[in-house]
């Protein structure tokens, strides 16, 4: 069976220029995604494909945005004994195919594909060492403890030093003091009632507590 596949690009949002002539079935896509795992048309074909089917495409950048995301596809569907071709390349990539050119190419892909990993790689190993020398590389977000935070302010820490002190944000340690804030209010002012009529036992220091951390954390979020 012959299963085409065509994809609009983002600048030319035209299926009716990808010619795929004479096929038994067609899966079209009409988003424009990143990668393929983002395409549920494409996912939709390459499940459909079967032993001995051939997937017909337009060209190359109708099917994958990357080399590494291309040579992926490829793969998978030689893998199910699926053969592709891609018209405007004149390229057709199979288990049983012998044509050197297209099997060099396939190489040469993913020859290009690894080069183009490490070279990323390189990048951002190069960046952060640049970022560090400059003093502005924090790493990974430091964790928020909302215990210490509420020390540090009852011992008359303002925001700027308790950020400081604990290497965050001053953003922050705002929302962490503005969430305890908030429970405080709210603890003091809930009419909370038992049966008699009579105010009832207040909420223990460790229940409020806990309460504050949640209610930190939320904000956080």
């Amino acid at each position: 069976m012959k299963i085409g596949y065509r994809r609009v690009s983002t600048v030319d949002q035209n299926l009716d220029r990808q010619d795929l002539g004479n096929i038994d079935k067609i899966f079209e896509e009409k988003l424009s995604a990143a990668t393929a795992k983002d395409r549920p048309e494409l996912q939709s074909m390459i499940n459909f494909a079967r032993d001995g089917d051939e997937v017909i495409v337009w060209s190359i950048d109708r099917m994958a945005r990357d080399l590494r995301d291309l040579q992926t596809i490829i793969q998978t569907l030689n893998d199910k004994n699926v053969s592709i071709t891609f018209l405007s390349e004149n390229l057709k990539f199979s288990v049983t195919s012998n044509d050197p050119f297209a099997k060099l190419q396939l190489h040469l892909m993913g020859a290009f594909a690894e080069f183009e990993r490490t070279l990323i790689k390189k990048r951002q190993a190069e960046g952060i060492a640049k970022a560090k020398v400059k003093g502005i590389y924090r790493g990974r977000r430091a964790s928020i403890d909302a215990d210490k935070i509420m020390a540090l302010h009852a011992q008359g820490l303002g925001p700027t030093k308790i950020a400081n002190q604990m290497g965050i944000s001053r953003v922050s340690v705002y929302r962490a003091l503005k969430a305890a804030a908030a429970y405080t209010q709210k603890a003091h002012t809930q009419k909370a009632t038992d049966i008699s009529g009579k105010w009832s036992n207040p909420t223990s220091s460790y229940e409020e507590a806990m309460t504050i951390k949640k209610l930190v954390r939320k904000h956080q979020n």
